[in-house]
C-alpha cells in the first residue's frame, strides 16, 4: 500500500487540483458495489488530507470534494437498485458477493432507514447498502434524508486524523506555519469523534438489545 501512496501523494502534491479530483474519485468509487470493495478509498483520502497541513491542498476544499464524491457515488447506486428493484441484487457482479449482499440485505432489515447511516462507517457493506436500500424500495426522501448528514459525519471523521496528525508534527518540529488552523482541527476533530463514538455505542448497544430479544422464546 505504501509504494502506492508515496507516488501518489507526491505527484498531487504538485497538482492540487488533480488531488481533489483524487478524492473525488475515491469517495465515488469506494461507494460503486463491488468496485468500493477493493478500491482503499477511505485510505486515499486520509493520506492525501495529510496534505493540508503543509498548505498544498486546503481543508474545505478536502472536505467538499470527499463529500460530493460520496453523495454521488452513494446516490447512483441507490438509484440503481431504486430503478431494477430486488432483481439487481441476483444480477452479476452482485451474485459473486452473495454473503456481502445478504449481510448488506440483514443490515438494512434489522435497522432500518437507520442502515444507510450506520453503513458509512462499515466497510464493505457501506459499498452495498446503497443498493439494497433502492432495490428494497426505500423511498427517495427517506434516503437522502439519512445518507447525506451521515456523509456530513463521514467526510470530517476521514480527513480530519489526517489533517490532525500531520499537524502535530509540524508543530513539533517547530515547521508549522499555520497555527491558526490548529485550534479549528482540534474542535472539529473533537465534535467528530464523538458523533462516531455516540454511533458506534448506540448501535452496539442495538444489536445487543436485538440479540436478547432473538433469544427469548416466542408465545
Amino acid at each position: 500500500m505504501t509504494s502506492f501512496l508515496d507516488p501518489l501523494i507526491a505527484f498531487v502534491s504538485a497538482h492540487p487540483w488533480l488531488a481533489y479530483l483524487t478524492l473525488f474519485l475515491a469517495a465515488l468509487l469506494e461507494a460503486v458495489p463491488v468496485v468500493g470493495s477493493v478500491i482503499p478509498g477511505s485510505t486515499i483520502i486520509l493520506a492525501l488530507s495529510a496534505l493540508v497541513p503543509g498548505g498544498e491542498l486546503a481543508l474545505p476544499w478536502v472536505l467538499l470534494a470527499a463529500a460530493s464524491g460520496a453523495v454521488l457515488g452513494d446516490g447512483s447506486a441507490y438509484w440503481i437498485g431504486h430503478r431494477q428493484q430486488r432483481e439487481i441484487l441476483d444480477t452479476w457482479p452482485l451474485t459473486n458477493y452473495p454473503r456481502v449482499v445478504a449481510e448488506s440485505e440483514s443490515f438494512f432489515h434489522r435497522f432500518g432507514t437507520w442502515a444507510v447511516f450506520f453503513a458509512r462507517f462499515v466497510p464493505p457493506i457501506r459499498a452495498f447498502v446503497p443498493v439494497t436500500a433502492g432495490a428494497l424500495g426505500m423511498a427517495p426522501a427517506k434516503f437522502y434524508a439519512v445518507n447525506i448528514p451521515a456523509i456530513l459525519v463521514w467526510a470530517p471523521a476521514h480527513v480530519l486524523p489526517g489533517v490532525l496528525a500531520v499537524s502535530a508534527l509540524h508543530e513539533y518540529a517547530g515547521l508549522h506555519h499555520h497555527g491558526h488552523i490548529g485550534k479549528h482541527i482540534w474542535m472539529l476533530t473533537v465534535a467528530a469523534a464523538a458523533i462516531v463514538g455516540g454511533v458506534a455505542v448506540w448501535l452496539h448497544r442495538r444489536r445487543q438489545n436485538g440479540g436478547v430479544a432473538e433469544a427469548k422464546p416466542r408465545g
